[in-house]
């Protein structure tokens, strides 16, 4: 039988959550938790959330505005270790080291902050509070216990004698225990089997922000659909309120949405999004734009180029990037757009056009585009991330060159190595999911004036 934990396991979780508090991201959650603290009379058992936002919702109206909070995920050494034994396997472009990618994720990290991005990393929101809040420690028991499987026993005694670390860690590598008899010793043997979160590290795909909050998705491959599970946990406790959910048969990946104002939203649909998500978003009223653009891709559906934002970028509000093979009427990789209408007074949306050569028709909506040469798509140029203010962080230096030459762009550009990262088919725009942007008309007139390219 287990016994109560030993001083010595008390001591080194101490240690432990003592060095995660020095973390800057740590204190970022803390100090905002503790900023916007109710008063006692109003506390119950949501004191297990951190209240992050004000207003207690996600919201981000267009790629072009001020990013305030980032939610990303460090690359997790036992996860990855085991996704990076068989890279193919676990969705990865090619093999991966480790080590390096935790450190370039770190450096990525310390440029949002720079940048004045608050940055929440998934295992500290896990962690969060769980040490001093019998609540917060159920709800990671409870959600820890859901990824852990046993052959032939229950998990609750082991999962409650857990440091806060063994549970984070439980629940990135998904464990399944198969016991069988020994007739010696204790009379058990056991062997393990996992199915670790390997792909945790983009959040950008788990859900989407739109002009109405948090979209919690549908992944399509198999290996990635345990990850919304732990991104609504890591939402909720944020004290952020998700605003719905795509159901079967929708898929939905954020990699393939844009948001571009209160007026218009674009979703990539093809290898990865799905028509009937984009019905879902717009039957259930998700989207909170006027016009809806849904971008098929038909003619292309590769792997190279999953996702609306591994050919397609925002980088201001007149300006964007594209890959100029998917350009034009004559392309045989062109994406076509189909755009729906929202009535205000049903809040129903309905077709209004169909078929419309991608270029163009950011074109007609008032956009400069920059084309981005095959090769350096491949390179994860068009995978940029706009902090806002047209503040771009690039992996990919030769674009980042041509983008900061264009007379259309007035914007400023970092360029960053993400080798490692990228190692496992996504970059920086994939690796961030951004849940809160400042509103234009919130931003300071010098603000506003930057944001808009001036």
């Amino acid at each position: 039988m287990l016994g109560e934990p030993s001083t010595s396991q008390h001591l080194s979780e101490t240690i432990a959550m003592a060095s995660m508090r020095k973390k800057p991201s740590y204190l970022d959650v803390s100090a905002v938790h503790e900023a916007l603290e109710e008063p006692p009379r109003k506390k119950a058992r949501n004191v297990t959330t951190c209240k992050l936002l004000e207003s207690k919702r996600a919201k981000q109206d267009h790629e072009n505005e001020l990013a305030e909070v980032a939610i990303v995920c460090e690359p997790e050494h036992s996860s990855l270790m085991m996704g990076g034994l068989h890279p193919r396997g676990s969705l990865y472009e090619r093999p991966v080291n480790i080590d390096i990618a935790k450190a370039q994720h770190a450096e990525f990290r310390n440029l949002l902050r720079t940048h004045g991005v608050r940055v929440l990393t998934v295992r500290e929101i896990l962690a969060y509070n769980v040490e001093t809040n019998i609540g917060a420690r159920v709800d990671l028991e409870n959600l820890a216990l859901s990824t852990l499987k046993y052959g032939m026993a229950a998990g609750h005694q082991v999962i409650e004698n857990m440091g806060v670390s063994q549970l984070v860690d439980t629940i990135m590598i998904q464990p399944t225990v198969h016991i069988t008899p020994s007739y010696r010793d204790t009379g058990l043997s056991a062997t393990y089997t996992f199915e670790p979160l390997s792909n945790l590290v983009y959040t950008r795909d788990q859900q989407i922000t739109t002009c109405k909050g948090i979209v919690m998705g549908r992944l399509r491959s198999q290996q990635r659909q345990r990850e919304v599970q732990v991104m609504h946990f890591c939402i909720e406790k944020l004290g952020v309120k998700v605003v719905g959910q795509i159901q079967e048969p929708g898929f939905l990946e954020g990699g393939d949405f844009f948001p571009l104002g209160q007026d218009l939203a674009l979703l990539g649909v093809g290898l990865r999004s799905n028509p009937a998500a984009a019905r879902q978003l717009m039957d259930q009223d998700l989207l909170g734009s006027k016009r809806f653009a849904v971008v098929r891709d038909e003619f292309d559906r590769n792997q190279d180029r999953m996702h609306l934002d591994c050919v397609f970028s925002v980088v201001s509000d007149t300006c964007c990037i594209m890959l100029e093979d998917i350009m034009g009427e004559a392309s045989p990789l062109r994406r076509l757009v189909d755009e729906y209408v929202r009535d205000p007074e049903t809040g129903k949306y309905s077709l209004k056009r169909q078929g419309l050569e991608l270029a163009s028709f950011v074109r007609e909506e008032g956009y400069n585009i920059i084309p981005i040469k095959a090769e350096h798509q491949l390179a994860y140029a068009c995978n940029v991330l706009n902090l806002g203010g047209s503040r771009i962080i690039s992996v990919h230096a030769s674009s980042a060159r041509q983008m900061v030459r264009s007379p259309h762009f007035k914007g400023d550009v970092c360029v960053i190595d993400f080798s490692s990262i990228t190692s496992m088919y996504g970059s920086v725009h994939c690796a961030s999911q951004i849940i809160k942007r400042v509103p234009s008309a919130l931003v300071p007139v010098g603000d506003d004036e930057k944001q808009n390219g001036v």
